[in-house]
C-alpha cells in the first residue's frame, strides 16, 4: 500500500485557544513525527479573505498560529509546514478546478446556504445580499489545497466534512473528463477528538468570544479559568462530572488516573473554587515550557518567517511539476 498523505489547514482568523490545542494541534504534532505517513500543515491565509478579516488581524493571527505549532514541537523536517499564499500554484489550480465545478454543487455548500437563510430570515429581498464570491467559491479553493498535494486523508470536524466530499466530487469529474489526474481524498472525522466548551458553556469558539488563549500569561489564564460557568452546588455537595466544563477541560489535558481521581473528588463534593485553582495550575504547568518558546518566537517573527519559507520551498518542489502536468492535461501547453 502506498504511503498515506494527511493534510490539515488552519485558517488565520484568531489566536490559538485550548480548544484548538486539544482538538487539532496536539494530535497534529504527534502525527507529524510518524515517518510512515506524509503530513502537510498550512496556514490558510487566503481562506480568511472569505470572512473579510481586518488585514492587521490576519498578519497577527498568521504569526500566532505558526509560532504556536512551532513552539509545541511540530517536526518541520518531516512534515511540510507552509503558508497557503506562498504557493501560487494553489490559486492556479483553483481556477482550473473552477472550470470543472458545477454551480449546483456550490449552491449546496452549507456555508452558502446558511448565509442565504440568514438573509431570508432578516427579510432581505435579495437572498444573496452581502455574499461574496470568496464565500461562495470557498470549497473550490479548499479542493485545490487538498488535491495539490495528493492528500489521501483530511482530518476535519463534522462541519468541514462536506468540503472534503466536494473536493472528491470535483476530482472525480475532472478525472472522468481528462483521465486519472487527481487522488481522491477521504475525510477523517476524529471520533475521539475532544471538543471543549468555552467560558459560557457553549462550544469554545472565536465567534462566541468565549475562548481561553492557549498561551495566555499566568495571570490572564487564572482569571479566565475563574470565569468558567458552573452550577450553584455548594462545597460538600456531590457534583456530576457529566456536562461539567471544568471537568472536560481537565480531562483533555490529564492522564486517565488523574481524571479518575478528580471524578472521585467531584463525588465527594469538591468546591468549584478549588477545582478552578487545580485546573489553572495543571494547564499552566502543562503549557509553560511551550509558552516560553512561543513568546521568544512572537518577539522574533523572522524565525517563524524562515520556517514558513523553508516549508513553502519544499512544498513547491511538489506543486510546480504537478501543475505543469495538469496544464498539459487540459491543453495549456508550450507550442514549440
Amino acid at each position: 500500500m502506498s504511503q498515506e498523505t494527511y493534510l490539515t489547514g488552519i485558517t488565520t482568523t484568531g489566536t490559538p485557544h485550548i480548544g484548538n490545542y486539544v482538538g487539532a494541534i496536539r494530535p497534529g504534532i504527534a502525527a507529524s513525527k510518524d515517518p510512515s505517513t506524509k503530513h502537510f500543515y498550512f496556514l490558510a491565509d487566503y481562506h480568511s479573505l472569505a470572512k473579510n478579516e481586518d488585514p492587521d488581524k490576519i498578519v497577527r493571527s498568521t504569526l500566532e498560529i505558526a509560532a504556536a505549532w512551532l513552539a509545541l514541537g511540530l517536526d518541520t523536517e518531516h512534515a511540510y509546514f507552509y503558508r497557503q499564499s506562498d504557493i501560487p500554484e494553489i490559486l492556479e489550480l483553483t481556477w482550473i478546478l473552477t472550470g470543472m465545478t458545477a454551480k449546483g454543487l456550490m449552491n449546496r455548500a452549507h456555508s452558502y446556504k446558511a448565509a442565504v437563510a440568514a438573509n431570508e430570515e432578516n427579510g432581505n429581498k435579495d437572498p444573496d445580499k452581502g455574499i461574496t464570491m470568496a464565500l461562495y467559491s470557498y470549497p473550490i479553493l479548499m479542493a485545490a489545497d487538498i488535491l495539490m498535494f495528493k492528500s489521501t486523508k483530511v482530518p476535519v470536524g463534522q462541519d468541514q466534512k462536506q468540503h472534503v466530499e466536494m473536493a472528491r466530487d470535483i476530482a472525480q469529474r475532472f478525472n472522468h473528463h481528462y483521465g486519472e489526474t487527481f487522488v481522491l481524498p477521504e475525510a477523517v472525522i476524529g471520533e475521539n477528538t475532544a471538543v471543549l466548551k468555552g467560558l459560557d458553556g457553549r462550544k469554545m469558539s472565536k465567534s462566541y468570544n468565549n475562548t481561553i488563549p492557549l498561551f495566555a500569561n499566568e495571570k490572564q489564564l487564572r482569571k479566565l479559568i475563574m470565569k468558567v460557568k458552573t452550577n450553584s452546588l455548594e462545597p460538600g455537595e456531590p457534583k456530576d462530572t457529566h456536562d461539567s466544563t471544568l471537568f472536560d477541560m481537565y480531562k483533555a489535558f490529564a492522564t486517565e488516573d488523574e481524571t479518575a481521581e478528580i471524578a472521585k473528588r467531584y463525588a465527594e463534593g469538591m468546591a468549584w473554587g478549588e477545582m478552578k485553582q487545580l485546573l489553572f495550575e495543571y494547564i499552566n504547568d502543562h503549557v509553560k515550557p511551550a509558552r516560553n518558546e512561543y513568546e521568544k518566537l512572537i518577539a522574533d517573527p523572522a524565525i517563524v518567517e524562515t520556517e514558513l519559507r523553508k516549508g513553502a520551498k519544499r512544498a513547491r518542489e511538489i506543486a510546480v511539476p504537478y501543475v505543469r502536468e495538469i496544464r498539459d492535461v487540459i491543453g495549456i501547453r508550450s507550442l514549440g
